[in-house]
């Protein structure tokens, strides 16, 4: 069997805990208070409970709502390292195009604070904070914040009148204030949010390289359960995310309940997840390929079969667009709508908090 052979290629990695602090976002400011969050499944004050006797589905697999709970966390400590590269592998790299869709349907304005649930590895927070690259916004003229081509810019050579003047002029000449920038007039934050420190790990590394200090600065990193998000306020933030993640939870209605509460009236709530591709000869060729090649390449590049096993098996557990979509609804949200990318491969799902 290839996968007898396989197996023997590597292993997963084992698993360590660690601290993150973040900022409360309230309805009026960001402010500086900080609070830290550890444990295996959060800490005592916000760890969601589950039931031991309650069934659940772990894959195509029946289990308790506890052991899903662990065994979930288990498979994202096993492939944090090989994530992102395995994303890539599997999807021949169209996971960065969707993740740029997904970004451009959300749209973010300069001053959007946004929360990303099960975000660990930073694509969508990063995506969030490069937004301005791509769609800049034309009110923000550079030259007239930066104080060019005004009288003041011309007059600092002139002569001083008097004693006041000179010295104002000294120093402001030894202490040349840095011109304004696009970016540094953005107030643009993310708190992005994961129950599993390893994947935490990943992105807050991922993060020295990709962004810049000025972006790192309006990143905050906090582990925690979708389900269950106690230290964060109601009505504290202006969009919320969760991309190729909520199928992974164990109560999928819990996390919609807990992402309506903690969104402002008016804010966006956006999801990214694989679906379902009804197109016949596509599915069929999509199910060939996910089911057949996604753990051998998971053991090779991995070393890891059973975490890709489930990481497919669980895409055909999930709703459909559909189902999905009345699964939102009746949480609360308003003008819901999905788009599929792919033939359905994946689908980008929105709700708004009326």
């Amino acid at each position: 069997m290839i996968r007898q052979r396989l197996l023997t290629l590597g292993s997963g990695n084992s698993s360590t805990n660690s601290l993150y602090s973040f900022r409360y976002f309230t309805s009026s400011s960001y402010l500086c208070d900080k609070a830290t969050i550890g444990g295996s499944l959060g800490s005592e004050s916000n760890r969601t409970h589950y039931s031991s006797e309650k069934e659940t589905h772990f894959g195509y697999e029946t289990v308790s709502e506890q052991e899903k709970a662990h065994k979930v966390k288990a498979v994202f400590e096993n492939v944090a390292k090989t994530y992102d590269i395995m994303n890539d592998v599997m999807s021949i790299g169209i996971h960065r195009v969707w993740k740029d869709i997904f970004i451009q349907r959300l749209g973010p304005g300069n001053r959007t604070k946004l929360i990303d649930v099960a975000g660990g590895t930073g694509d969508i927070a990063f995506r969030f904070l490069k937004y301005a690259k791509v769609k800049p916004d034309f009110s923000f003229n550079p030259l007239i914040e930066a104080n060019l081509f005004t009288v003041k810019e011309f007059s600092t050579n002139q002569r001083p009148e008097n004693e006041v003047e000179a010295m104002q002029q000294a120093a402001s000449e030894s202490n040349p204030q840095p011109p304004k920038t696009y970016e540094n007039t953005l107030t643009r934050s993310v708190l992005v949010c994961d129950i599993n420190p390893k994947m935490l790990d990943v992105g807050k590394e991922r993060s020295k390289t990709i962004l810049t200090h000025c972006q790192r600065n309006r990143i905050d990193w906090m582990e925690g359960d979708a389900e269950n998000l106690p230290t964060i306020p109601d009505n504290s933030f202006d969009a919320y995310t969760i991309a190729f993640g909520i199928r992974n939870c164990v109560h999928v209605d819990k996390v919609l309940e807990e992402a309506y509460r903690i969104i402002r009236p008016g804010g966006r709530f956006m999801c990214l997840e694989f679906s379902h591709v009804t197109n016949p000869a596509v599915k069929w060729a999509y199910d060939q390929y996910s089911f057949q090649m996604i753990p051998v390449m998971g053991q090779i590049i991995a070393g890891d079969w059973d975490s890709y096993q489930y990481l497919v098996e669980s895409i055909r557990k999930f709703p459909n667009q559909e189902e999905f979509k009345s699964m939102i609804e009746q949480v609360g949200f308003r003008f819901t709508s999905y788009e599929d990318l792919s033939f359905g491969v994946a689908t980008i799902h929105t709700g708004f908090k009326i």
